[in-house]
């Protein structure tokens, strides 16, 4: 099958959705399929030699036009009214994933964002949470977001010494100062991971506390770290619409503790809980419910790995097949 891939921004060190196009667009290519990916993003100093296919970057319209007839299908990662109105003039078998909420930062919906939601009843759409479906027009398949399975994993040699960690950027929406606020009075041992403009202030409401704080971090470093908690916390004040973070942590033998609004629950399953999103004493009871309870732990984690079966990049490229195939 020969399928154009659209990212309108495509910037794979970042993170995030571009990240998501590069990895399964990687494993089309490993499954047997032609892959061409196409941007709005200047190349700056992305290096490209490394993705097994073709990456055009701000191509212009007969250029477009001709991607568009070589592909026999055609997936674009979140929706992107330039780039979709000509697959859908080319009456060319579309798949459109959401990746967000389809309306501005505080709330209102503008009228791109009508826009969108009715372009999206001409094509076959993907929405990465329940959540998100549900802000959908139609019915959406629900398809996660694939974490790096290949990077994040369990390793037995490293000892579970300490309690809970965050792994975030330090900014209001991701609640890291729920947490610090939910441990208040405990001795539990915390690890803050991530940077950001809330730092300073964290710090000094961490004060008293048993919490260290790494910065950033990534790679095996990050894997290493993950590794030595028990459980993770995810706190985010806004509805996320997934949470692959969740999944990384998971899949490093920590017992997710996530925010219950938006996509959190369906990236945790069945292998952690939850609470009220910004609520610190529900977050302290979940808190010493788990971390007081080996046996609960033991439990929650043996479900992890059914689970994380179905984020790997191989099996979300594969469901993402069927539906390419059925567009």
């Amino acid at each position: 099958m020969r399928i154009l891939v659209a990212s309108h921004v495509f910037a794979p060190s970042i993170g995030g959705i571009e990240s998501i196009s590069a990895m399964l667009s990687g494993a089309f290519v490993s499954l047997g399929h032609e892959v061409k990916l196409v941007t709005q993003t200047p190349r700056g100093d992305c290096d490209e030699s490394d993705f097994g296919y073709p990456i055009i970057r701000q191509p212009g319209s007969g250029e477009y036009r001709k991607l568009l007839q070589w592909a026999e299908v055609y997936w674009q990662n979140n929706v992107s009214l330039p780039l979709l109105m000509p697959a859908i003039f080319a009456r060319k078998p579309t798949v459109v994933t959401t990746q967000t909420w389809l309306m501005r930062t505080d709330g209102r919906i503008a009228l791109r964002d009508w826009l969108k939601k009715l372009t999206l009843g001409r094509v076959r759409n993907v929405a990465i949470s329940q959540a998100i479906a549900a802000h959908l027009p139609g019915q959406p398949t629900i398809i996660g977001n694939p974490y790096r399975d290949e990077l994040f994993r369990r390793d037995e040699s490293i000892e579970k010494d300490r309690d809970v960690v965050f792994l975030g950027r330090l900014v209001s929406d991701k609640g890291a100062d729920t947490l610090l606020t939910a441990l208040k009075g405990s001795d539990a041992s915390c690890t803050i991971i991530g940077d950001g403009p809330e730092r300073a202030a964290l710090e000094a409401q961490a004060a008293g506390l048993n919490v260290h704080f790494t910065g950033a971090m990534s790679g095996q470093p990050l894997v290493k770290e993950l590794n030595r908690h028990r459980t993770m916390v995810v706190p985010s004040r806004w509805q996320e619409p997934f949470g692959i973070v969740a999944l990384e942590g998971l899949a490093c033998g920590c017992v997710p503790i996530v925010s219950a609004g938006g996509g959190l629950p369906d990236a945790i399953g069945p292998c952690g809980t939850t609470f009220t999103n910004g609520n610190a004493a529900e977050l302290r009871r979940e808190l010493e419910a788990l971390l007081g309870n080996e046996a609960r732990c033991h439990e929650l984690r043996s479900l992890a790995p059914a689970h994380l079966a179905k984020f790997t990049t191989t099996a979300v490229a594969s469901r993402y097949l069927l539906e390419l195939g059925e567009a």
